[in-house]
């Protein structure tokens, strides 16, 4: 009598579990964006130029290496952060400096960023310096795009073709 009180006790105990689980599985719902909202997403990895030019070795510097280490130039491994602009119909939504990763400033630098957009057409305009340059941009592109309602625009780089990427409705 005992084990079937047990047996009744436990499948009570995970029947409730299963209720609960069951409910939380397709409520309360959650919404990624408004409905009449779209979304513009920044997302990639650029690696910018080395932080200083590459210098040749002389021959007694040469000589001190290693015999595995011994090269004719010495370049340095940090690179310059980017310099990155987003603007949405001409006002200035992001604009900040990345710094590189990695313990010795080596890695490429990252960005992943959101912007909650109304839907409707948008002048997009996006810039990024990679160099050592002061003034002016090594890369910027611009368009008009056509945001529907729930849409997602994402924007990306890609080095070997050394232009922005759109992804989503461009006109």
């Amino acid at each position: 009598m005992r084990s079937v009180l047990r047996y009744l006790g436990q499948a009570a105990v995970y029947g409730v579990i299963a209720v609960i689980l069951g409910y939380f599985s397709v409520a309360p719902a959650y919404r990624h964006l408004p409905e009449e909202d779209s979304q513009v997403k920044i997302s990639f990895a650029h690696g910018a130029k080395p932080k200083g030019e590459c210098r040749r070795l002389t021959a007694a510097e040469i000589a001190e290496l290693a015999p595995n280490m011994r090269r004719p130039t010495s370049c340095p491994r940090e690179r310059l952060p980017l310099l990155l602009e987003f603007e949405l119909d001409g006002n200035r939504m992001f604009s900040e400096s990345l710094p590189p990763t990695g313990l010795a400033g080596d890695g490429p630098s990252r960005i992943y960023r959101t912007f909650p957009v109304a839907a409707g057409r948008h002048h997009v305009v996006v810039r990024m310096r990679d160099s050592d340059r002061t003034e002016g941009y090594d890369y910027e592109r611009e368009a008009v795009v056509e945001l529907v309602p729930r849409q997602i625009f994402v924007i990306g780089f890609k080095a070997d073709t050394g232009n922005f990427v759109f992804v989503g409705a461009e006109r």
